[in-house]
């Protein structure tokens, strides 16, 4: 007599407690400063003051009137050593916040919020270059886009889990999947058998 196949639902859901990717290991540091919000990285200035300090001259500070308090002016001051990559960070405040590189086509809810940087010197260290040129220049803003948007996917709530049901019972789930294509997210590589073939497939229940 052949064995029932179980009844296998695999089901994902907003994960409601997930990391701060910017508690992470992460190549660059975020700058921001708002009104309401606490954004970015806890010693993202430091560290870009470390840098501005390192390579400007009291001198060329005073003459820019450079207010180290003052996100636009650290930013400027970086800009200035030419020693690290550098780019603007736009919020979008309205039922909710994102962010992105790039303005936002709506100019009353949104605006430049600070500036994500990473210095050349850490980035050739850690990629094992003596050089940058515009072919690893441009690798390198794509890796800067690439952490703000999965920052961006935490401040907009699109982190998720998964639960795998047979038969009633949970049998197996996970969290911390940032982004919403389980097919890209990581969820896929996380299950097995019946339950990977149904998201393969597109069968699943997205719970909200």
């Amino acid at each position: 007599m052949a064995t029932a196949q179980p009844k296998v639902t695999v089901q994902l859901m907003q994960d409601t407690d997930a990391e701060n990717p910017r508690k992470w290991d992460n190549l660059a540091m975020m700058v921001c400063a708002h009104r309401r919000y606490i954004l970015g990285d806890e010693d993202g200035a430091t560290e870009a003051l470390d840098l501005i300090y390192e390579h400007l001259s009291e001198r060329q500070l005073n003459e820019m009137g450079f207010d180290s308090t003052h996100v636009p002016d650290i930013q400027q001051a970086l800009e200035m050593t030419g020693k690290a990559i550098i780019m603007p960070l736009y919020l979008y405040d309205h039922s909710g916040i994102t962010m992105k590189t790039k303005p936002f086509a709506c100019p009353w809810d949104s605006g430049q919020v600070g500036f994500i940087f990473v210095s050349k010197a850490k980035v050739c260290a850690e990629q094992g270059w003596k050089r940058l040129n515009k072919a690893r220049t441009e690798k390198v803003t794509a890796m800067l886009v690439g952490e703000v948007v999965v920052y961006d996917q935490y401040l907009t709530g699109d982190v998720w889990g998964f639960k795998v049901v047979e038969n009633g019972e949970e049998t197996d789930s996970c969290w911390g999947f940032y982004g919403s294509d389980p097919l890209s997210n990581g969820v896929v590589e996380h299950l097995a058998g019946q339950a990977k073939q149904l998201v393969e497939a597109g069968q699943y229940q997205r719970i909200n």
